[in-house]
């Protein structure tokens, strides 16, 4: 049994990690084996995340007066977290592929930058494609502008020098 400053000491502790978490996932766990759960640790922190296995009233004590707190209302059953303050898609691209390999493992709510979302949002989440590919493209596509930009610029004194060029070969122009 835990004395009652170390449970205090656990409640501010998840307290801390629901105020510095702008993405939270709200999981169940039921029936993963030892070898599953170091799996899917190892997935999370892979994707930038944490994890953390949580007393369905401990984390509804943590999350008042934080962004948490409408997904922490009413858990039940084995219930984990798995949060991050940076990319949300990565973590929820990871959690989902761990899913469907283990079903076992589901999601219950989950919080992406400050909104709650649901079950539904975080598959759609993990479609998204990744914040490095989403800055590629940009890239790309403010390169691709400014690169026909220049091919026209150059185009047209190119085929200006090519007229004159003519038009002195054929004595069109005089002196």
């Amino acid at each position: 049994m835990k004395k009652k400053s170390d449970k205090q000491k656990d409640l501010d502790a998840l307290k801390k990690d629901f105020e510095k978490a702008q993405n939270i996932f709200v999981t169940g766990f039921e029936k993963l084996t030892v070898q599953q759960d170091f799996e899917l640790r190892k997935t999370i922190r892979g994707a930038g995340g944490d994890y953390k296995v949580i007393k369905n009233n401990l984390a509804e004590k943590a999350s008042e007066g934080t962004p948490a707190e409408p997904i922490m209302q009413k858990l039940a059953g084995m219930t984990s977290l798995a949060y991050t303050s940076k990319d949300p898609v990565a973590l929820a691209k990871a959690l989902t592929t761990y899913a469907k390999a283990n079903p076992s493992f589901t999601f219950k709510a989950g919080m992406v930058e400050g909104r709650a979302i649901d079950v539904k949002s975080i598959q759609d989440l993990a479609a998204m494609p990744a914040k490095e590919e989403i800055y590629a493209k940009i890239l790309f596509l403010i390169q691709a502008s400014a690169q026909r930009l220049v091919t026209a610029v150059s185009g047209v004194g190119r085929n200006l020098a090519v007229v004159i060029d003519q038009g002195v070969k054929e004595n069109k122009f005089s002196q």
